[in-house]
């Protein structure tokens, strides 16, 4: 058989597994949909290819060859995944019950996205979601090679199709008991000498920090990195540092929040790859941009 085997003989195996599962052509050319003189061409031109018979006549049907009966069995169980795979993916891409996969950043979730959630699945509550929470780089490269279907991001990046949905405002966030907890807002100027908790340089709110900090003629102290945003807030309400960050979405008693001066704020997108969406997708995409005017409350 030449390299180009497999691809000749995929789309004829399954008049094939068809006329074996039945032991007559008649029967299998029903199962399939299809005239019985179009399998039987179909069956002929893969004995032709492989070079051996795959049935033979008994009584008014057919039973399957040697030869037959080891490629059913070498190929059923491939077609049966082939068959599922199918099903499968037909079933995601259905409307109603389709399957999505959204991602959304470490800085929302504990209320506003389980709450749009909540909203979507009432108007659409057979729709699967398949939900990621991560920083925004992961997001941006499981979108780009299709592991997501749609991500909401802070930025959102300028390689991938974004839909702007609002503005994320960062501020200065103290300890209740810190100096400037008081004040209705600061300058990072005055924050030279400050201890500071910060992201990882690779998280795009430490990105912030750093040329903020530059512009005001400084670099700023980080005294712990972090990932994980609850903990940096904790960290801060002990009174360890400083940060600069999102407001929280679930009160925070020794926490102060401060604006600063100038323009500081982060956009909010939603973000979709280049692949081909399905209807489901295209029912949450629509939701969340239709909702927009809720989203730039984040």
């Amino acid at each position: 058989m030449d390299e180009y085997g497999a691809q000749a003989v995929a789309p004829l195996l399954a008049a094939f597994d068809a006329a074996a599962e039945e032991g007559n052509f008649t029967r299998a050319a029903q199962r399939l949909g299809v005239p019985q003189s179009s399998l039987s061409r179909r069956i002929k031109s893969l004995e032709q290819h492989l070079g051996v018979s795959l049935f033979q006549p008994s009584g008014r049907g057919v039973t399957l060859t040697p030869q037959g009966r080891d490629l059913h069995e070498r190929t059923r169980d491939v077609l049966r995944a082939l068959d599922d795979a199918v099903r499968r993916v037909r079933a995601d891409a259905d409307p109603e019950t389709g399957l999505v996969r959204f991602g959304f950043p470490l800085t929302l979730g504990p209320i506003s996205v389980p709450a749009l959630l909540a909203q979507f699945h009432t108007r659409a509550p057979g729709i699967r979601l398949h939900l990621v929470q991560a920083h925004g780089e992961a997001l941006a490269e499981q979108v780009r090679d299709g592991r997501l279907d749609l991500a909401v991001m802070i930025p959102p990046p300028d390689d991938l199709p974004t839909v702007v949905l609002g503005c994320q405002r960062i501020d200065l966030h103290v300890a209740r008991t810190h100096p400037l907890a008081g004040r209705s807002r600061v300058a990072l100027t005055e924050l030279a000498d400050a201890a500071f908790i910060a992201n990882p340089p690779s998280y795009q709110l430490r990105a912030l920090l750093d040329s903020w900090c530059a512009a005001a003629g400084f670099t700023p102290r980080v005294l712990f990195e972090i990932t994980e945003f609850e903990t940096l807030r904790a960290l801060v309400a002990l009174g360890l540092g400083v940060a600069l960050l999102p407001p929280a979405e679930t009160p925070h008693p020794d926490l102060a929040a401060v604006r600063i001066d100038g323009e500081r704020d982060r956009e909010i997108g939603l973000v979709s790859g280049d692949h081909g969406s399905t209807l489901a997708v295209a029912r949450l995409r629509d939701f969340l941009i239709a909702g927009r005017a809720a989203i730039s409350g984040w």
